[in-house]
């Protein structure tokens, strides 16, 4: 798991200089900093599904939805919390984003969506609110929360 936390460095480092309130521009920086098809993504997705595999990612919750912490707020060089979840056609907890968060979707299927949406990254700003959804097959997902900050409903 080590590799992936170093790995999931770089994509904190800039989530905390972003304006989460303009999600558009947001999504758009990130994706010209780390695209989809770039080394850092593939290797934070090949770590992850690692992870999922060998049980130290996404090893609470039910089959449908399995969850798990990768770095907690304190741990992180910028003090964001980074979690996963690989959601099969499931429904998540109504939460609100405080300060904002910032998703790393890597879809199994070519028909799944999160959030109605196929985006690699996705960013919802502050103050939204959301019950997270997966439709149309398997998804894994890792979400930044700066300063950890979320509300649970």
């Amino acid at each position: 798991m080590s590799d992936l936390k170093s790995l999931l460095e770089p994509v904190s480092r800039l989530v905390t200089t972003l304006d989460l309130s303009h999600t558009a521009a947001a999504e758009a920086a990130l994706a010209a900093a780390f695209p989809e098809d770039g080394d850092c993504v593939r290797g934070i997705e090949a770590n992850a599904r690692s992870g999922v595999e060998n049980g130290t990612v996404c090893h609470r919750g039910e089959d449908r939805m399995r969850f798990s912490r990768i770095v907690k707020p304190e741990a992180d060089v910028t003090n964001c919390s980074i979690d996963a979840v690989y959601m099969t056609d499931a429904k998540g907890p109504r939460h609100s984003h405080t300060k904002g968060e910032v998703c790393l979707c890597f879809p199994d299927d070519d028909a799944a969506t999160f959030e109605g949406r196929r985006a690699t990254w996705m960013v919802l700003p502050p103050g939204s609110t959301h019950e997270p959804t997966v439709a149309g097959g398997s998804m894994l997902i890792l979400y930044w929360w700066p300063d950890g900050a979320v509300a649970w409903e």
